[in-house]
């Protein structure tokens, strides 16, 4: 079992969920719908390319000086 990562945000009434390791992409109408979209996108992906995630991403925080 390999754990990845998700990064969601919103863009109009969608919630859009995206797995930086491999670039995979959904979305949903709640963060729940849009990660649990992902994960099944994330495994739909990997059947067709089973492959090993590249790299593990790291998540931080910067501060702009401008804003």
């Amino acid at each position: 079992m390999q754990k990845l990562t998700a990064v969601i945000h919103k863009e109009g009434k969608f919630y859009v969920a995206q797995c930086p390791e491999l670039a995979t992409v959904s979305q949903g109408e709640s963060k729940q719908e849009a990660l649990k979209n992902l994960q099944e996108a994330t495994e739909l992906y990997l059947e067709e390319y089973p492959e090993k995630v590249p790299f593990k991403t790291f998540v931080t925080t910067f501060t702009m000086r401008h804003a």
